[in-house]
């Protein structure tokens, strides 16, 4: 940005810098060379908006494609609440989060963006998030799983913090941050087990006592709170509209309305700010629904759509290879003659027009759970597609904006990557259910910065075959770690001092404390606080 217009494309194109391999798009090409200088407002102003369109996909993909075959795949496994939720449930929500960090990690040029979002996440989510929930619905929290998940986010951050201290990490340090996550996970699963043997025993000891309701203490384990999957509710809604006599649907018709994401019982009922978002987020939805498979377990039919589940079978293996690693895969040729694609495309013709042949429109197959693994695996590649765009983008922004990469990462990625988390918190919370909220706010976030990081300094360490090297961003850094492992350090004495009692003292405290944080680091990036 210090070399006059006129040089600035020709030091894109010599630079390796500048050269975004990640990516389907070259941001920096297209604003200094495609464009011209005087429509450097304009060009912010449509990347802004491709930026909300990504953070669209993202999570859209994660929330209606993602998370519902996660769940499908820990039903056919037959796992426990427990583990399913600190396993494939962690993995569903934080998915953004986790691709964002691996993309940002795969050029130590662009680790402050992973830096800066999970840190910068993570003091949203556990001062925002965490407050607001306690605003909404002041309550007393469950006192082992919030200590519990409190020491471990604070060991994870202190890890992290030394990683950075010294500008580098090895693969056996990697390997060990990462099982921290495998301790954390069998910690949840002994510390569930122990208390429900306790419980099991007070229960038979009183069996013959008179019964007296009981009203959770702020001890109780994460198991005993109640089943958000709404299976009995869809039930219930969907036996309503039932036809009385059997009726089977064309096929064609069941390929449209498979294809239709709007409910117009839904619609009736939605505000007009529902209906206009869900005018924009249409098209996005139908291509999606185009490429990736749902299984449902909640529905009696498990989801199954003969006509589109056979077209799934031909257009998702395509579309996992050509968006896979940002589409390197796109023009590969087998014994440079013929294109990979096709003959995915051809395997996939062959597979869908077996399905078709051997199944019903009424029935699910046997094999249906086998979509769900697809489901997750085209979804998992969009997901990564997504984030390496998003990534690449908030470099180009801060590249033109003058902006280094951890404040974009703990403002414009922490925030795209938080705001679903914060409604879907407040919004359990406010239907009474504020120590799931809680929960979630604290146990999400610990999987996101360990497997963010750990997997992504992995995935360096294979393509360089060395060490990873961190590029610090100076006083920033420190500021976002010290912040964070604060804000930690005062929820962990401040909520056991008022007896795990949640009011909206404690989530006005949160709040302002982020807001100083946020003024702290905004004066540190412009200079105003400096060394």
């Amino acid at each position: 940005m210090n070399r006059t217009p006129a040089e600035r494309c020709t030091f894109v194109k010599n630079t390796p810098d500048c050269d975004m391999e990640d990516g389907f798009i070259n941001y920096l090409n297209v604003v200094f060379c495609l464009l011209p200088p005087n429509l450097t407002p304009f060009t912010i102003t449509l990347c802004c908006m491709w930026l909300f369109f990504l953070f669209m996909i993202l999570g859209l993909t994660a929330s209606k494609f993602f998370c519902p075959n996660l769940s499908a795949i820990s039903s056919s496994l037959h796992l426990t609440h427990n583990v399913a939720g600190v396993t494939f449930l962690a993995l569903g929500n934080g998915a953004p989060d986790i691709f964002s960090a691996m993309a940002a990690f795969s050029h130590p040029h662009t680790a402050g963006l992973a830096v800066g979002a999970l840190f910068g996440a993570g003091v949203f989510v556990t001062t925002v998030v965490a407050g607001s929930v306690s605003l909404f619905k002041p309550f007393a929290v469950a006192s082992r799983p919030f200590l519990r998940d409190v020491i471990f986010y604070m060991v994870a951050v202190f890890w992290t913090f030394l990683m950075l201290y010294r500008g580098t990490t090895t693969l056996g340090e990697t390997l060990g941050y990462l099982s921290l996550y495998v301790l954390y996970v069998l910690t949840v699963i002994i510390s569930t087990y122990i208390y429900k043997r306790q419980r099991n025993y007070v229960n038979t000891s009183n069996q013959n006592a008179p019964h007296i309701q009981e009203f959770p203490s702020s001890d109780s384990s994460d198991d005993d709170l109640p089943n958000l999957t709404g299976g009995n509710i869809q039930q219930d809604y969907e036996s309503e509209y039932r036809p009385l006599l059997p009726y089977s649907e064309p096929t064609s018709r069941i390929l449209l309305s498979s294809l239709n994401p709007v409910d117009s019982r839904k619609w009736r009922r939605k505000s007009w700010r529902w209906r206009v978002l869900k005018v924009l987020k249409t098209p996005l939805e139908v291509l999606l629904l185009l490429c990736v498979p749902v299984v449902d377990p909640d529905k009696e039919d498990k989801n199954w759509r003969r006509p589109l589940n056979c077209l799934h079978l031909v257009i998702a293996p395509v579309v996992c290879v050509l968006a896979f690693q940002s589409g390197k895969y796109g023009n590969y040729m087998i014994q440079e003659q013929f294109p990979l694609w096709v003959l995915i495309l051809l395997l996939g013709f062959f597979l869908a027009a077996i399905v078709f042949c051997t199944t019903t429109n009424d029935h699910p197959p046997k094999y249906h759970a086998v979509f769900a693994l697809l489901g997750f695996v085209v979804s998992a590649v969009l997901i990564s597609a997504a984030a390496s765009e998003v990534v690449s983008l908030l470099h180009m922004l801060g590249v033109v904006l003058s902006l280094s990469n951890t404040v974009l990462g703990l403002t414009l990625l922490a925030w795209g990557n938080s705001i679903g988390d914060c409604f879907s918190d407040i919004t359990i919370a406010q239907q009474g259910y504020p120590r799931m909220a809680i929960s979630a706010c604290f146990g999400g976030i610990i999987f996101n910065m360990v497997i963010g990081v750990g997997l992504g300094c992995l995935v360096q360490m294979v393509k360089t075959n060395s060490d990873v090297q961190f590029e610090s961003e100076g006083l920033l850094t420190w500021i976002l770690a010290g912040s964070l492992g604060l804000s930690l350090v005062l929820s962990f004495i401040i909520v056991p001092l008022s007896q795990f009692h949640l009011g909206r003292t404690y989530g006005i405290f949160l709040l302002a404390f982020y807001v100083i944080f946020l003024i702290i680091a905004l004066f540190t990036e412009f200079g105003t606080i400096h060394t």
